[in-house]
């Protein structure tokens, strides 16, 4: 198995599927360029220089110079004792890493695919998460679970399950998931700084994927607050909801309804626990209507918690029912065929945010 996953890492700057790239995206003085790896890699380093208690832990990571590189060069600067390469056991060294952290360290584990971390979601949840509340906020628990979550390209349905929800559903937990090299740069600071246990779901697709990079984002003090989302691109016919890989389809729709006179509001959420409820209802309250975007399945999804929040908060406001655009309700299929129908495409957005301002009146099919 880890051969496999090995060849698919060396595979991935070869793929041929790209996540989509928009005009639309906002960075303040943005001039120069950078992939989410090198964000990713960049923050690391940064706060491993800063901070002698952060430590890398997790297969691969070291002289392999991580899975997916994202840990390249960090062995040789930090040594051995700051980055560990683990046996193939994510039970033993998550519980190992919780342990550390229990004692003052800050440890940053990573999984070489969210699918992975079932294997230690007791240590995640029971040891990490309760923690805090179960001392009475006497023992903190300031460690980083990250890696690649999500689909990639014809990984089968053991590596393609996306984790948002699973874990925004537990108290004890933030659970973010970046978008930009902005977003990876920034949260994956915030993440290691942050004194509780957070889950840092990323994508395989987006690091490689460049982004523009302003010189405040590229400052060491830069760091994105957790629980904020952001507006990617403001607008007021309609509010697409989004994280991670799927902002970047969602500012593609955009541009496609400004073209048939819509203008979306784009929502990256950025932090999935603790969720920018007020963003988003201020957003609804000013479009007066809502589509929800996530590659996870539809039933408890993160959309449905949204749409929850938006019946409780902001009901009045709207003027169309709210549109959910989730993956398929099945196991992720191997064909690429079925595997593109299984994930949310751009002109899957784009046919919701004409329903929900009455361009179609074709409604979505009933899972």
């Amino acid at each position: 198995m880890l051969g496999i996953i090995r060849q698919k890492a060396f595979r991935q700057s070869l793929q041929e599927i790209r996540p989509v790239a928009s005009a639309w995206r906002s960075f303040s003085s943005a001039s120069k360029e950078m992939t989410v790896r090198d964000a990713l890699n960049s923050a690391l380093d940064e706060e491993m220089s800063a901070d002698p208690k952060v430590f890398l832990m997790g297969e691969e990571v070291g002289e392999y110079q991580g899975a997916y590189k994202i840990t390249k060069g960090l062995l040789d600067k930090y040594g051995p004792d700051r980055v560990l390469d683990t046996p193939i056991t994510e039970a033993g060294f998550t519980g190992i890493g919780v342990g550390a952290a229990y004692h003052g360290l800050k440890p940053v584990v990573e999984f070489m695919t969210f699918n992975f971390s079932m294997q230690a979601i007791d240590h995640i949840i029971n040891s990490a998460a309760k923690s805090c509340y179960m001392s009475a906020g006497q023992l903190s628990v300031p460690i980083v679970f990250r890696g690649p979550n999500g689909a990639a390209a014809g990984v089968g349905a053991q590596h393609s399950h996306c984790y948002a929800a699973w874990y925004a559903s537990c108290p004890g937990l933030k659970v973010l998931a970046p978008y930009s090299a902005e977003d990876a740069r920034g949260l994956l600071k915030a993440a290691i700084r942050d004194p509780d246990p957070v889950v840092f779901l990323e994508n395989e697709l987006l690091y490689g994927e460049s982004f523009p990079i302003s010189d405040e984002v590229l400052d060491s003090s830069f760091c994105v607050p957790i629980g904020k989302a952001k507006i990617e691109k403001e607008g007021k016919d309609v509010t697409i909801t989004a994280f991670s890989k799927m902002v970047g389809y969602a500012l593609k729709a955009a541009e496609i309804l400004a073209k048939e006179g819509i203008s979306a509001e784009v929502i990256n959420l950025r932090s999935i626990r603790p969720l920018d409820r007020p963003a988003i209802n201020a957003s609804v309250r000013k479009t007066n209507r809502l589509v929800t975007v996530e590659e996870g399945f539809p039933q408890h999804g993160v959309g449905a918690e949204i749409c929850a929040s938006i019946v409780e908060e902001s009901f009045g406001y709207l003027d169309a029912p709210v549109e959910r655009i989730a993956g398929a309700d099945v196991p992720m299929p191997y064909a690429a065929n079925l595997e593109r129908l299984a994930v949310p495409q751009v002109e899957d957005i784009v046919r919701a945010a004409k329903r929900a301002c009455y361009r179609s009146t074709q409604m979505a099919a009933a899972a």
